[in-house]
């Protein structure tokens, strides 16, 4: 297989997930805001640095700071075409892309991102009022599942799958962390520090809910949501398809199926090392997002080293 077509499906993959947890990610606001009662102050801003997009932000919003509208960041975060991991932008990049392979993959997949395309373009400003969010949210969803769906049942198991399931394994990994920093951020702050904890857990089962993940979390661990069980079925459950731990792995199975590339093992082991040796009490003890951020640098690494073994050496 060509690099170049290699490369392409890795980063159709990644293009489609990434559009799916940004709407995911908004939809943890979102539910919280519904949440949440009056007298809790609800702030979107810290999502645009957990996006990692704070210098996009200002250049297009200077001077907004931490005071900036809901509006705008929702608007950045779904819509903006200047940053580059708003979920317009990773439509129409993976659109752009199978443009170039469509004989690569099914029909199917080249109607169903099209039809996203459309509907962003139809809808999306409407997105912007409270009132119609969640559904434009869910209907991008869905649409994003049913790609992954069509990838899954009806694409030959040859290389280029496996490129495919290696930028789907990263890009999870990736979103998950990010999702649970938002968490984990500054979105809600209690008037009453008495109160903090109840609200806490209220994020974190909204995290969980967001991924999809609340009724796994309820099968496995069988007890009420707190910062430190979600972190460790979110970080470290080798069953459910969204957590770091399990993404991981996926990519690590990957691998054999693949020329070798000792750097790219190396990498990836240190980061499963990471996940597996971290302590969830002492992460919900704290502010987990410094290990958050940690784990998407390795994944940038990790990233770098697989660009270099199997699309630019």
């Amino acid at each position: 297989m060509l690099s170049r077509v290699a490369d392409n499906l890795f980063w159709f993959s990644r293009y489609v997930r990434r559009a799916e947890n940004t709407a995911r990610l908004v939809g943890v606001g979102s539910q919280l805001q519904l949440d949440m009662p009056r007298s809790v102050r609800f702030t979107w801003r810290p999502m645009i640095d957990t996006v990692g997009a704070g210098s996009y932000f200002e250049e297009c919003h200077p001077g907004a700071g931490h005071d900036a509208a809901d509006v705008d960041v929702i608007h950045f975060l779904l819509l903006d075409e200047r940053n580059p991991s708003s979920l317009r932008t990773s439509v129409d990049s993976a659109r752009e892309i199978l443009r170039s392979i469509r004989d690569s993959l099914p029909q199917d997949v080249w109607e169903a991102i099209n039809d996203l395309h459309l509907y962003i373009g139809a809808h999306g400003e409407r997105s912007l009022s409270r009132r119609y969010r969640i559904e434009f949210l869910n209907r991008i969803i869905d649409g994003c599942l049913k790609v992954s769906g069509l990838l899954s049942a009806n694409v030959s198991r040859d290389i280029g799958y496996q490129f495919l399931r290696l930028g789907t394994a990263l890009e999870q990994a990736d979103m998950t962390t990010r999702i649970i920093d938002a968490g984990a951020s500054g979105l809600v702050t209690p008037r009453n520090e008495d109160d903090r904890e109840a609200f806490q857990n209220m994020q974190w089962m909204s995290v969980l809910r967001s991924l999809a993940g609340y009724q796994m979390f309820r099968r496995h661990v069988r007890q009420r949501v707190t910062a430190e069980l979600a972190l460790r079925f979110l970080l470290q459950n080798n069953e459910f398809p969204r957590s770091v731990q399990f993404c991981l792995t996926r990519a690590q199975s990957v691998l054999p199926t693949m020329p070798p590339r000792p750097g790219v093992d190396r990498h990836l082991n240190r980061l499963i090392g990471m996940t597996r040796n971290a302590d969830p009490v002492s992460l919900a003890a704290r502010n987990p997002a410094p290990f958050m951020d940690q784990i998407q640098v390795h994944l940038s690494s990790l990233h770098s080293a697989i660009a270099e073994g199997y699309f630019h050496g």
